[in-house]
């Protein structure tokens, strides 16, 4: 049985073709029935998100040609044309791959950790649909396992890495429990998602997302448990905020000095907490003069993310040793089922010949034969037949000079000189 990993990902694929490539959630119990059932796997996973497509399989045969095929005929596209773009994992590989994705060491943003979740995910579905077994069971877990050991082990997911991540580090700092302050997020974009995201996940109080189009605010604060405003009401509910991000595409500042300094009044000049993650700048420079006021732009956060980057590739140093660590200890469990039917006959092979001399002895004993005499047999018996096949065996290699059976068995049998 062989191990199997396949797909494309943000580096071998543009995204006109991952678009092209990817499985919607609908559809992946399907396909994984499918895919089992006569695309040539025994077991099956796909982990299919916006950066990447991957199958994870088990399959009898060393070729992987039809799995690969039915990918590219589920999706109706030709072979020749996806070939370019596929990566092929096969065995040991497809372990270190996994270990690697789960751990965020080939995302787009290293260390990230929502493939992570993404996986279990990927690997919750097939295991619901039926589609896993002993193989892709213990390596999914063993990827998790793996994952959280590089997390705890390493700083790999410690430092800032994005200006929207930079910046709630920074309130982080600055504000010792953001579960009492009101965040204000300007636009609706990209940026300030992920800026609501990290806010979320650092259980700020309460997130007022101010954009020009209202259903798009009401839709990203619907995900963040906040509430959505339109920019002419920024005027009324500015003195609220705590902490304001902006990053709208705005060519015009969208915050002026006077409007601030309104703010502040209102607050009786508590302090106010400001990044500007727009490029032009959504806030005036002289806002920054104004007491009170700590207003940083996406160039004062560009140090702190080029520092992040820089310590996390430190740390991937260190995951990538931990990760092949776990991969040789998952290839020795591997190797090991490989034993386990040859185990299995040995047992039963001596489980079967106790049967037939015990009702030897059982026979001798109903015939009044003396006990002490039937154990004798037995013993001499049972010891007769375990040894006759190693003991020709082994003649044979100290015949041919076979020094490999004669070592395998010192160790089988624990033989000393």
């Amino acid at each position: 049985m062989h191990l199997f990993n396949f797909g494309i990902n943000h580096r071998t694929a543009p995204v006109t073709i991952r678009e092209q490539t990817s499985f919607a959630p609908q559809q992946l119990e399907s396909a994984l029935e499918d895919l089992t059932h006569s695309g040539g796997a025994d077991e099956a996973a796909i982990l299919s998100t916006c950066n990447r497509t991957e199958v994870y399989c088990s399959h009898e045969q060393e070729d992987s040609d039809i799995i690969v095929d039915w990918f590219c005929d589920f999706h109706k596209l030709k072979t020749d044309h996806l070939t370019p773009y596929i990566y092929r994992n096969p065995d040991k590989e497809a372990v270190r791959h996994a270990f690697r994705v789960a751990s965020g060491l080939d995302s787009m943003v290293l260390g990230e950790p929502q493939i992570l979740g993404q996986m279990k995910d990927a690997f919750a579905t097939a295991h619901k649909t039926g589609v896993t077994g002993k193989m892709l069971n213990q390596l999914f877990q063993h990827s998790f396992s793996v994952a959280k050991q590089v997390r705890t082990d390493t700083l790999i997911g410690a430092s800032a890495v994005s200006v929207a991540y930079a910046a709630v580090k920074l309130a982080r700092q600055i504000f010792a429990d953001l579960s009492r302050q009101t965040v204000l997020l300007i636009g609706a974009g990209e940026t300030i998602d992920l800026t609501a995201q990290h806010l979320k996940q650092q259980e700020v109080g309460h997130i007022i997302v101010a954009n020009r189009t209202v259903e798009r605010a009401q839709k990203l604060a619907s995900l963040v448990d906040g509430e959505a405003i339109s920019l002419a009401e920024l005027s009324t509910r500015l003195h609220e905020a705590d902490i304001i991000i902006s990053s709208t595409a705005s060519q015009l500042p969208i915050l002026g000095k006077g409007a601030v300094e309104k703010a502040l009044k209102e607050r009786r000049h508590r302090p106010v907490f400001m990044v500007d993650l727009a490029v032009p700048r959504d806030i005036e420079a002289e806002v920054g003069e104004l007491n009170d006021i700590y207003l940083y732009t996406v160039d004062d956060l560009k140090d702190v993310v080029d520092e992040g980057i820089q310590a996390r590739r430190e740390a991937a140093k260190e995951a990538e040793q931990i990760i092949e660590l776990q991969v040789d200890s998952f290839m020795n469990w591997l190797m090991s089922l490989d034993a386990v039917p040859m185990i299995r006959a040995l047992r039963e092979n001596a489980d079967r010949l106790r049967e037939q001399e015990l009702n030897k002895a059982r026979a001798m004993l109903a015939n009044g034969a003396d006990p002490e005499a039937v154990i004798e047999v037995l013993a001499r018996t049972l010891t007769n037949k375990h040894t006759h096949t190693p003991t020709a065996a082994l003649k044979q290699a100290g015949h041919d000079a076979d020094k490999a059976v004669l070592e395998a068995a010192r160790r089988l049998f624990d033989l000393q000189d």
